[in-house]
């Protein structure tokens, strides 16, 4: 029965923690005055429990660095002390700021001694690991192996689920924060997109702020495909900018030789569909990418109405998801098969080829884009002294 209770009150914290906002806390400042994170709104935040006795401390000089480098930009960081991780936090909330202050010279505002695990857990603190969890440290590198052996040696378990108590029913171990300088990034609208560890580089940090700072970038790192829609239409004038975004693609020599087909008509998308599961005919728009022979073959560029036709691609796709519209890319050229049906469907001339269908609609799902940055995938040619 006890169990029975426990796991009713986990659901019920759980979805009561999902349903807030982080804009919904107050937090004590460095002289104990309330205040509200709704005060950031519209701000990039970078939230981090810090210790000034921890191996990790040096890293108040880059925090720093990130401050001076992007607050103009919209960066804010929030620094929690708290004496949990070896008692390495002593002191009163003065004595740290004066302590940073004199060291790193901090800019960015610290808030009052809190604790970040347990029954007396900040709830900012208690929503901010339901966001995003522990996901382990990096054994590859050298400090995630030592984070990860020294607490492995206090616990073999430090890394699993689990409850604990019923006064720290959400979250369990495995959520835990594990060690000073833990960081979590939010996002302008209240998001937190990502959490990372103490012996997570800061250039890696600052990557994520950077795209997050930068709209163009925004789009372009968390652009998904999107294949669920809802049956709201798309406007008209949501319609003509995919179209004026695909036509300020670049393109060789000029020659622009797209010619694009914008599709609304249910029974229209329900012909484009077959073979194409039901997306299309879910979906409120449907344009077709195609290139014209009559300009793609004729004078200089002629090889390249395939990459032109392509970037045009791209545009639509990263202009939808700004427009807070989903989309996905479907091919269709070379496959003769889908050409001879999307052609037949739209009534293409014979000089204008079909490259790919874009499905567009307001989506009915948020799945989580992938980090497909893949470091073994690139390689740095630097040479130095005198070119042979």
């Amino acid at each position: 029965m006890q169990r029975r209770i426990m796991s009713l009150m986990a659901m019920v914290c759980v979805l009561t923690l999902s349903a807030q906002s982080i804009y919904d806390f107050k937090v004590k400042d460095d002289v104990g005055q309330d205040v509200s994170l709704s005060d950031y709104k519209g701000k990039v935040l970078l939230i981090v429990n810090t210790a000034t006795r921890c191996g990790f401390t040096p890293q108040y000089k880059e925090l720093e660095a990130l401050y001076e480098k992007y607050r103009s930009e919209g960066l804010e960081i929030l620094d929690f002390p708290c004496n949990q991780f070896g008692e390495q936090a002593p002191g009163t909330i003065q004595e740290i700021h004066q302590f940073c202050s004199a060291n790193f010279d901090i800019q960015f505002p610290q808030f009052d001694k809190i604790e970040v695990n347990g029954a007396n857990e900040h709830p900012l603190y208690t929503w901010l690991k339901t966001q995003k969890g522990f996901s382990g440290f990096d054994v590859n590198d050298q400090r995630g192996k030592m984070m990860d052996g020294m607490l492995r040696k206090q616990d073999a378990d430090y890394d699993k689920g689990g409850t604990r108590d019923v006064d720290n029913i959400v979250g369990g171990y495995q959520s835990d924060i594990k060690w000073n300088f833990t960081k979590f990034l939010v996002s302008r609208d209240g998001r937190v997109l990502k959490r990372y560890e103490p012996t997570d580089k800061i250039s890696n940090i600052e990557a994520d702020i950077t795209r997050e700072l930068n709209p163009i970038l925004s789009s372009i790192m968390t652009r998904t495909s999107i294949r669920k829609y809802t049956d709201q239409p798309i406007s008209k004038a949501d319609i003509e900018t995919l179209l004026r975004a695909g036509m300020a693609a670049p393109t060789a020599v000029n020659k622009q030789p797209w010619h694009f087909v914008a599709v609304t008509d249910k029974a229209k998308l329900k012909e484009l569909s077959r073979g194409r599961g039901g997306m299309l005919e879910q979906c409120a728009l449907a344009i077709v990418v195609c290139g014209n022979m009559d300009k793609a073959l004729s004078g200089k560029g002629q090889a390249y109405w395939i990459q032109d036709c392509s970037a045009a691609t791209e545009n639509i796709l990263l202009a939808a998801h700004a427009l807070g519209l989903g989309a996905v890319w479907t091919g269709v050229y070379p496959m003769d098969d889908r050409v001879t049906a999307v052609s037949k469907a739209v009534k293409l001339p014979e000089t204008i080829v079909p490259l790919c269908v874009i499905v567009i609609g307001h989506p009915a799902e948020s799945p989580t884009p992938k980090d497909k940055w893949k470091p073994e995938n690139v390689s740095y040619n630097e040479f130095g002294g005198k070119a042979e």
